[in-house]
């Protein structure tokens, strides 16, 4: 029963993400709301609102390892896995923004989440935890960055790469409310679903947030940078992705912080570890040839199996 609620949730999380962001930004455009900043929140919010949903219900729920492993195995999933796919599929051009701008960004808010991870360990404490003053440092660096981000897109005159399609206004307003019902529904289902999991299997909450829930809640992610992988619209790939890192930290770690303090152990410090390897890994890869070739979105995704099995090996020998 507990994997097919697990089934149903990310079912839910994904359909509902789709539909809120559809409603939502068709009354946004009814209001006049121009459509870079509709782009870069509601849509941006979109391919997050499934990890943003789990973290918060996994908060509410004291299940700090889901919370915790949603969000580091989400940007691990997003960085080897579906970047590496998306290369693979074709060859990735990168814009000199990338590179020097957005990519060093992501880099040092998993830093900074790092040291608020790390504290326990600098401290000699057996637990570390993000405390309810760090989530809210999270959330203002997070507005900050959309701040800038809406400031900087329109002073460059960028014009928005979303197509947002107006709907009668019933049906926006419907779109919106399912959508959002859904996805609080989903996110219920999928948490209650993984702490069922780890429990008949002798796993940990952690476990289950890297690798179940993490891939569940990447989905969006993984459809949006495939699909634009397939059309040549490298921005719209790359920037998803580096996009969905920084919204996983900022917003859903920092908001999952302020409703409940979140608890991690030493043995998880690794996958922070991995996570901000990956992305000096990957910097390199970018810069060359200002592309990510299909080569080494080969290696990307041998990256990411073999992390999987550092997971399941470290499971084993706990």
């Amino acid at each position: 029963m507990s994997v097919i609620f697990l089934i149903v949730g990310l079912i839910l999380l994904v359909k509902g993400a789709d539909y809120f962001v559809d409603g939502s930004s068709s009354i946004a455009k009814r209001l006049n709301i121009p459509s870079i900043v509709i782009g870069l929140t509601l849509v941006a919010f979109g391919t997050s609102a499934p990890e943003l949903a789990v973290s918060i219900s996994g908060s509410i729920n004291e299940a700090n390892g889901i919370v915790f492993g949603n969000v580091v195995g989400s940007n691990i999933v997003n960085i080897l896995f579906i970047l590496g796919l998306s290369a693979f599929i074709t060859p990735i051009n990168i814009k000199t923004k990338t590179i020097f701008k957005e990519m060093p960004f992501a880099i040092l808010t998993t830093i900074a989440m790092m040291l608020m991870v790390m504290d326990g360990l600098i401290n000699g404490d057996p637990v570390s935890t993000i405390s309810r003053s760090e989530g809210w440092i999270l959330l203002l660096f997070f507005a900050i960055y959309l701040y800038s981000m809406v400031e900087i897109t329109i002073s460059d005159n960028e014009e928005s790469q979303e197509q947002i399609p107006i709907m009668p206004i019933a049906k926006s307003i419907f779109f919106t409310i399912s959508g959002l019902i859904a996805i609080i529904w989903g996110a219920d289902l999928v948490v209650k679903g993984a702490i069922e999991i780890a429990t008949i299997m002798g796993l940990s909450e952690t476990v289950i947030g890297l690798t179940i829930v993490a891939i569940g809640t990447s989905l969006p992610e993984l459809i949006t940078s495939v699909m634009a992988a397939k059309k040549g619209e490298n921005d719209i790939a790359v920037g998803n992705i580096v996009g969905s890192c920084i919204f996983n930290v900022l917003l859903v770690l920092g908001i999952s912080g302020v409703i409940y303090p979140i608890n991690i152990s030493p043995e998880n410090y690794s996958d922070l570890w991995i996570l901000l390897v990956s992305m000096l890994i990957v910097v390199p890869m970018m810069y060359t040839s200002k592309k990510i070739s299909r080569c080494e979105g080969i290696l990307m995704i041998f990256g990411y199996v073999g992390y999987t099995a550092f997971i399941i090996a470290r499971t084993a020998l706990s």
